[in-house]
């Protein structure tokens, strides 16, 4: 039973972006189809056609929905989800040989939440498909895209009813409408009377479509209204009016989709995000743009030393137009911190992170002084969005051209950060990123493992033993046995025992210091692979 669809689509790597990892997750993420709508396959029913379509699974897990997964693929599917659990996640194998993607959803969210969220996800993209070639940030082309899929007038006002922009129609306007393109806000009258009908308390408590009915008497057509929302924070209001013809059959859908897109529009021009200066710095920050153009634009000597902090948000937030508030909010607070310590200070933002580039920072009391204000930045940030924020700070370096390794080791401290943590120098963790780096390197290249220590895995596994384990304990605790004892509970004649089983099932050679470490990282890997 098919629920949706769009023209275009989006792929199946955007839609679950979309609607967050706590939620769904790919079990074949080597395929990324283009998914254009979502059907139900009931185990009830007969197994129809599903054309590039999400099929959910529903009333079905484990080894039975198989034979649904093999169903939807045998009908064109794109994908299809079934519930999670450790049953069905053997059925990646059977898509993979069925050749569709294989979406896992939480146990917990029931079917028809996430069929709503998909269907939003996929409104959305219907949404921006009418932009064409037009700017995406531009709310006149929003506006008047929204126009076609309602069938009506749209005007787009910030949250103190000043019009923002409004599509191009041959149709009849109404004077509420003409008055409010002509003057740029809407006129105090109807304003007066909207509020005494308590249309913008509905606007501003809540996210529904709020329906206007006609008043001849005042020359007011038919409406229906949104709020622009962020989180708790309102910022707008999208207003259609009804022309000749009767509203489009899903334009309330249409309606709540734009206003979310209007949210992140608006956002990202509060921030700045498209100024020439945020995007030198990323320029700067990334190795694109000359360190000397930056300098002479922005008023820097290139020749100063500087450090690089990065700001990483540890907490998925699922609402798109919250997440984009906290993006908005954190940069606004992270450049009024570090510009109060440094005036010259710089931020941009790379992906999902925020950097700062400070400017005369250059040696071990600086950095000291440097990681107390970061760290406080990082909790100040917390307290205001609700998420667990961290700071990584990469070595000073004696340049701008040079910001980009400092920038690289303020990553990897993030990367190598425990939950413990709010704020770590390089030198802090120089360990844990060797370590860190190592294990990168043997995953990529399996080849450079020592088939003895995948023997001793792989004993543990067939036998339910714990060598491995014991033997990194000893390890780690270079070769005292009392201490890995005390470490895992157990007797250290237990310890002694496991090592020599370790040694004769594996055949590593415990004797050689160079044999012995390469066994230490390796199991590093295999049994602490977080």
């Amino acid at each position: 039973m098919s629920l949706v669809g769009s023209n275009k689509g989006v792929t199946l790597r955007q839609l679950l972006v979309a609607i967050g990892e706590p939620l769904v997750e790919s079990w074949t993420p080597a395929l990324d189809p283009v998914v254009r709508g979502v059907a139900i396959l009931d185990p009830d029913d007969e197994p129809g056609s599903y054309p590039g379509e999400l099929v959910l699974v529903i009333g079905a897990r484990g080894r039975e929905a198989a034979r649904y997964v093999r169903a939807a693929a045998r009908g064109g599917a794109a994908a299809v989800a079934v519930k999670a659990g450790p049953p069905a996640e053997r059925l990646a194998d059977v898509a993979a040989e069925a050749g569709v993607a294989l979406v896992g959803v939480a146990a917990d969210i029931r079917w028809d939440q996430f069929g709503t969220l998909v269907r939003e996800v996929l409104d959305a993209a219907a949404l921006a498909e009418g932009l064409g070639d037009a700017e995406p940030g531009d709310l006149f082309s929003l506006a008047q895209t929204l126009a076609v899929l309602t069938a009506g007038s749209v005007s787009i006002e910030d949250a103190g009813n000043r019009v923002l922009a409004y599509s191009r129609s041959d149709d009849e306007v109404d004077e509420l409408r003409r008055l409010s393109i002509l003057g740029w806000e809407g006129p105090e009258t109807y304003l007066a009377l909207l509020r005494e009908w308590g249309v913008f308390q509905r606007l501003r408590s809540g996210e529904d479509v709020v329906r206007i009915d006609e008043h001849p008497e005042l020359g007011i057509r038919r409406r229906l209204a949104v709020g622009i929302r962020a989180g708790s924070q309102h910022l707008g209001t999208i207003w259609v009016q009804e022309g000749r013809e009767p509203f489009a059959e899903r334009a309330e859908s249409a309606l709540l989709g734009a206003a979310r897109l209007a949210a992140v529009q608006l956002l990202r021009g509060r921030s700045g995000g498209d100024r020439s200066p945020q995007r030198l710095v990323t320029g700067l920050l990334d190795g694109t743009a000359s360190a000397d153009l930056v300098a002479g634009r922005l008023g820097l000597d290139p020749a100063t030393p500087a450090v690089v902090v990065a700001y990483a948000v540890r907490e998925v937030i699922a609402d798109r137009p919250a997440h984009e508030l906290h993006r908005v909010e954190a940069i606004d607070m992270v450049s009024m911190h570090l510009a109060s310590y440094r005036r010259g200070a710089l931020v941009g933002a790379s992906g999902s992170r925020i950097y700062g580039v400070l400017p005369g920072v250059a040696g071990d009391a600086d950095t000291r002084q440097l990681g107390a204000l970061v760290a406080d930045i990082a909790l100040i940030l917390r307290r205001r969005t609700g998420v667990r924020v961290q700071a990584g700070i990469g070595s000073p370096v004696t340049g701008l051209a040079e910001v980009v390794t400092s920038r690289a080791e303020a990553d990897r401290v993030l990367d190598a950060m425990g939950s413990d943590r709010v704020a770590a120098t390089i030198a802090d963790l120089r360990a844990e990123v060797l370590l860190g780096a190592v294990a990168a390197l043997l995953r990529e290249q399996p080849g450079l493992r020592d088939p003895a220590v995948t023997a001793l895995t792989r004993h543990d596994a067939e036998h339910g033993t714990d060598i491995g384990p014991t033997l990194l304990a000893y390890l780690d605790a270079l070769g005292d046995v009392r201490a890995a004892a005390n470490a895992l509970h157990v007797h250290p004649n237990t310890v002694r025992h496991r090592v020599r089983r370790a040694a004769a099932v594996s055949g590593v050679d415990l004797a050689d210091p160079r044999s012995r470490l390469a066994c230490h990282l390796q199991l590093l890997l295999t049994q602490r692979p977080g």
